[in-house]
């Protein structure tokens, strides 16, 4: 099912820049028993990409309100949404007035093995690099062409590619942000010229009672890890079982991160 602009409907302007340009924003929220997942971090980071991008917000009672109507008899699934500056004429100068395209969609979720969370997963590096742009950094824009492509380097023997920016630090995963566990203290890429702060990560970031650190992370760093995991909205935590040639333990940190995740996510449900 998708909403656009509150109608139920597949139909979207061919003048839409978000088709011409990528000119907007997106979240993907995990959906349980009719409740959205963070929500209200997932609004935040929007809210602030409109902001820095100087697209028009919708107010959240709009957006809430697509989402909740999305959400129900949904007992496990994921919501897409996404907001672009809406239609336009032919070059980049924005429209005036701005009139926003609100485009919410709800999909299943996706039929990954549990072995992924429980087991760990099998990852790469990728060949294709992360450009630098201060400016456009962390958020969650729809210009995606980079992980697209990175995504392109391999079918089904890797289930994540980490990728690292034109000068060789390791930034994140194609669709999850990057952790590193060393001598019991866990690190995180600082996402600064280039990557997505995910909500994942933040929340680990901000939530959580263990220190984690924001570093440069280099290719040999994430080889000498103790531990690895990524994350994202929808997978929450997968531990890396083997980069490369190279095997590690789901370690004691691992776990204790995947618990405390999964206790802030019944949390917040709770809240909802």
């Amino acid at each position: 099912m998708i909403l656009i602009n509150g109608k139920q409907t597949t139909a979207i302007e061919a003048t839409d820049r978000g088709l011409h340009y990528g000119d907007g924003l997106f979240e993907t929220i995990e959906i349980i028993n009719e409740q959205p997942v963070f929500l209200t971090q997932h609004l935040a980071r929007l809210e602030a990409g409109c902001f820095v991008l100087k697209i028009t917000f919708p107010s959240k009672k709009l957006l809430i309100g697509d989402v909740s109507q999305l959400c129900k008899n949904i007992t496990h699934g994921v919501i897409k949404i996404m907001l672009t500056r809406g239609s336009g004429g032919r070059g980049y100068r924005q429209p005036d007035p701005i009139n926003v395209t609100r485009y919410i969609a709800l999909h299943p979720y996706p039929n990954y093995p549990e072995g992924y969370q429980k087991e760990g997963i099998s990852a790469r590096f990728c060949t294709t690099r992360l450009g630098l742009n201060p400016l456009l950094a962390g958020l969650k824009h729809n210009n995606r062409l980079e992980q697209v492509l990175a995504r392109t380097e391999w079918q089904d023997e890797f289930q994540e590619g980490l990728m690292q920016n034109i000068n060789g630090d390791v930034i994140e995963g194609t669709m999850t942000n990057l952790f590193v566990v060393k001598n019991q203290q866990v690190f995180t890429s600082k996402i600064v010229e280039c990557g997505v702060k995910g909500i994942m990560r933040e929340v680990l970031l901000e939530q959580t009672e263990l220190s984690i650190k924001e570093t440069i992370l280099s290719k040999e760093d994430v080889l000498q890890a103790d531990e690895l995991f990524v994350t994202n909205s929808v997978i929450g935590i997968w531990p890396i079982r083997q980069l490369e040639a190279k095997t590690y333990p789901i370690g004691k940190l691992t776990q204790q991160l995947m618990i405390y995740l999964s206790d802030l996510k019944t949390q917040d449900l709770k809240l909802c």
